[in-house]
């Protein structure tokens, strides 16, 4: 099989275990934190929404001419960023809160290499 159809396959794969993941904590952030105060919520609501948005973009990376350079952005952009959020919201800690930015920006990154040439 050739490298990009591994890559390809390989993204595609962590999409179904992202998609899986977000949707239970998708489950647990409507349930469980009823009781916890709007801005942890919001900041809980804030990763998982980021969380599927860029498990679905992460189907799309097999369609660019750098699949692994792009899948790899993105699946770090989300634990990066969506990774804080969830940590944050859980925890109270504001100890990973500075990795978030740098979250963000690596998701920028993974959607500008989906432009490459």
């Amino acid at each position: 099989m050739p490298v990009i159809a591994q890559s390809s396959e390989l993204f595609v794969r962590i999409a179904g275990i992202s998609g899986a993941l977000a949707v239970a904590l998708g489950a647990y952030g409507a349930h469980g934190m009823k009781n916890q105060p709007p801005d942890v919520k919001h900041t809980f609501e804030t990763g998982n929404r980021y969380h599927f948005l860029h498990t679905l973009a992460l189907l799309g990376v097999q369609f660019t001419n750098h699949p692994s350079l792009s899948g790899s952005l993105l699946a770090l952009g989300m634990v990066l960023f969506s990774g804080t959020c969830y940590f944050s919201a859980l925890t109270g800690s504001t100890a990973l809160n500075r990795l978030a930015p740098i979250g963000g920006l690596t998701l920028i990154a993974g959607w500008a290499s989906m432009a490459l040439r």
